[in-house]
């Protein structure tokens, strides 16, 4: 090497306060923001693409804050692609990703011109993140110092000294108790490294951060860290058991943001953990945090929106099919118990549901118990079904070419027509480079013509549904049916840019015609691209159904079994409230719809959106409930008594009440929601269908890799599915025994 070409290292030298804290490489992530160049404005919607070697690796949609995250992705260097109708595509190139830290990324978009339709810039990211350094010496500041070595360097920060013998200590440990990270490279010890090959010194004198393999350890010696009592911890939940052992050698974590520890049980190493990105890279899914306990006394209200949205089901099925376990953020545990019919009674005569409440001991943690509240619609006859007005918005970009996506959308098209009363209308809108009005509106007794249409369909050409999302509602609203069903029905596998334009996104254009009665469902095709989030989002804004079609057999089940309960709404805006009575629930955990979760002051507002239910469906909410005992009690959060008040349970809370249900819901031309009242008492049920419903939970915590799946295990899934089959005239639950043995043999 030259002597006048220098090559230069970048190290960090930490202070190991644990020798059983162990570095860990694990994957990094990539967030950011995308706004207007010109007005700051944050586009919803935008495409994000990773690329690798020209290579698309990963992707990630823009929220309607205009936010994204990629994550996880493997240490490398990568290009980042945006893109949004209307908009110059930016490419942002040579972006270095760090094991388990966050590389911000924010991009500005031009709107786009003939003479300008694509922009790269280049990516300068910080050798050492500042953010996390107690003490960083740049190269500059090195080369002026009068030493000559990598130990004298990093003595000139403060807390760090070198004794006799040339060791380095930081804040008076032993020597050799620190780590060296060169590059990136982990090297316990001291190291020789000559001056001039230092590009930046970076001295973290504290804990060993996260991202470096886990935090300080909590000292146990210090009173407010004391052990737990085991007959705490018999009652307590999961993130009150003892955290704090003194044996543990597990690596713990604080989140500056919640001021909280996390990961109190050992951290598997990164060949153990099965997150999904090698076999589903490319595919985008939000990642939702699970519902925690709350204590009854303090946080007694617990309230939602409904769900019957069952996508989730089909593509953690799709997965495990293909021989990997799932992605846990594709895991929702209400579409998982949603999936399934449950024999729950038909409502009363003039009621639009019934609602069954019970309760069953927690299989995977017997000193719990599991709460049921189940809905059931009325069915109605096919002869008495309003008529439907209904706009096939389709994806035929390149994208949707393989067999898993249009041909398999086209023999689902099929299907369904067939189910149709010839007085219903079907319109077909395709979206590709262009847009076009492929079928308009027939009336389905012209079966032939709309078959037709059907087979002409073919893939081709780059993806931009914006124009494609304003034909299809042009022509819903063209035949709009009074009293009927008028929805378009958009089906793609999500890999599109689906922006309006530059003043207003998709999501507001949506809720605007779902206002008019015009409302959204979402079909799901397809892997490797796969944009689940998005699709979620544009469903539930839309007041429709989302559904991942994997085979024709689910597209049997939701196209033409299903296909009344799925298109016509007969209770709109559905909501939950529950009041927890802490004189006989210590605590309440629900098990599912994190992103139905809705302010207590949501539920009395008529304005706020929540979920529709349909003609004959059923809808299950369960809570993992921990009953009141002294022991239990200090799952409740201590408050500072007041002074001129005090929180004193009432009368009520004495009596036989578990809680007390309230639903809200509003007919479907409806502005103003119906409120009903159910007192739930303590009934202990036999009922098989709810011992089934334990096992598709037990499943789900595990497929999700739930902090809160206790003793569940595949075995016992299986094991009670099978002794509670009951009715299963379509099979649904003897394929779901079948699911659980692969997931037992792909792990």
């Amino acid at each position: 090497m030259k002597k006048n070409t220098p090559f230069y290292f970048v190290l960090l030298l930490f202070f190991v306060i644990s020798p059983n804290i162990q570095a860990q490489q694990a994957q990094g992530k990539i967030r950011g923001k995308v706004v207007d160049a010109q007005t700051k404005e944050e586009l919803p919607f935008t495409n994000i693409r990773l690329l690798k070697d020209n290579v698309v690796i990963a992707g990630a949609t823009t929220d309607m804050d205009g936010k994204y995250e990629i994550n996880p992705v493997a240490p490398e260097t990568y290009d980042l692609k945006a893109d949004f109708v209307g908009y110059t595509t930016t490419t942002i190139e040579d972006i270095q990703v760090s094991p388990n830290q966050i590389t911000q990324q924010d991009i500005e978009l031009q709107l786009s011109s003939e003479l300008l339709m694509e922009v790269v810039l280049s990516y300068n990211a910080p050798l050492i993140d500042k953010n996390k350094s107690s003490k960083v010496t740049s190269a500059a500041s090195i080369q002026r110092m009068a030493v000559r070595d990598i130990t004298s360097v990093a003595s000139q920060a403060a807390g760090v000294t070198t004794d006799a013998n040339g060791n380095t200590n930081i804040r008076g440990a032993r020597g050799g108790a620190q780590i060296y990270f060169i590059d990136g490279v982990k090297v316990r010890g001291t190291v020789s490294l000559p001056q001039a090959a230092i590009a930046q010194v970076e001295v973290i004198s504290g804990g060993l951060p996260a991202q470096y393999g886990g935090g300080e350890v909590p000292d146990p010696s210090r009173p407010e860290n004391q052990e737990i009592s085991q007959d705490q911890t018999d009652y307590a939940l999961p993130s009150q058991e003892d955290i704090f052992s003194r044996t543990s050698s597990a690596v713990y974590e604080y989140n500056s943001q919640t001021q909280t520890w996390s990961n109190w049980t050992p951290v598997p190493s990164s060949e153990s953990v099965n997150d999904g990105s090698t076999a589903f890279a490319g595919e985008y899914y939000k990642s939702i945090p699970e519902n925690d306990f709350l204590g009854s006394f303090y946080q007694p209200l617990s309230t939602f929106g409904a769900d019957v949205d069952v996508a989730s089901y089909a593509n953690v099925r799709r997965m495990l099919k293909s021989g990997s376990m799932p992605h846990p953020d594709a895991v929702r545990l209400e579409e998982m118990i949603n999936y399934f019919q449950y024999d729950y009674p038909e409502p009363k005569r003039g009621e639009v549901f019934s609602v069954t409440m019970d309760q069953r001991t927690c299989d995977w943690n017997p000193k719990h118990q599991l709460l049921r509240i189940g809905l059931k619609t009325k069915a109605l006859p096919q002869k008495d079904l309003p008529p439907s007005n209904l706009v096939f918005l389709i994806d035929v970009s390149g994208s949707m070419g393989s067999s898993d996506k249009l041909p398999l959308l086209q023999s689902a098209l099929k299907i369904m027509v067939k189910q149709l009363d010839p007085e219903d209308r079907v319109a077909i809108v395709v979206y590709a480079s262009a847009s076009g009005l492929v079928l308009e509106s027939t009336l389905a007794a012209n079966q032939q013509k709309i078959l037709e249409a059907i087979n002409q369909l073919h893939a081709g050409g780059s993806t931009a549904g914006g124009a494609g999302i304003q034909l299809a509602y042009k022509e819903a609203v063209r035949h709009f049916i009074k009293k009927g069903n008028n929805r378009v029905i958009l089906a793609t596998d999500g890999d599109f840019n689906v922006g309006v334009s530059s003043d207003a996104g998709l999501v507001e254009l949506i809720e605007e015609k779902r206002e008019s009665g015009v409302f959204l469902s979402v079909l799901g095709f397809g892997t490797g691209n796969y944009q689940d989030a998005k699709m979620e989002q544009l469903a539930d804004h839309g007041n429709g159904n989302y559904a991942y079609i994997d085979g024709l057999l689910e597209a049997r089940k939701v196209l033409a079994t299903e296909l009344g309960s799925n298109l016509h709404v007969v209770a709109k805006d559905t909501k939950f409230q529950i009041e927890f009575n802490p004189q006989k629930v210590s605590a309440y955990r629900l098990i599912g719809y994190e992103n139905r979760l809705l302010a207590a002051e949501d539920f009395d507002d008529d304005t706020k959106d929540a979920g529709d239910i349909g003609a004959g469906h059923t809808v299950t909410a369960i809570y993992e409930i921990i009953p009141r005992i002294p022991e239990a009690d200090s799952i409740w959060v201590e408050e500072p008594r007041l002074r001129y008040q005090d929180k004193a349970l009432s009368e009520e809370a004495y009596g036989e009440e578990l809680a007390l249900l309230k639903i809200r819901y509003k007919e479907p031309d409806a502005r103003k929601s119906k409120l009903k009242i159910y007192p739930v008492r303590e009934n202990m049920s036999t009922d098989p269908d709810f011992a089934f419903l334990s096992a598709v939970l037990q499943y789900g915590l595990l497929m999700r890799q739930s902090e809160y799946a206790g003793n569940s295990s595949l075995e016992s899934a299986i094991a009670l599915a099978e002794r509670h089959l009951g009715p299963d005239p379509h099979g649904y639950r003897r394929e779901f025994v079948q699911l659980c043995k692969l997931a037992k043999d792909l792990q």
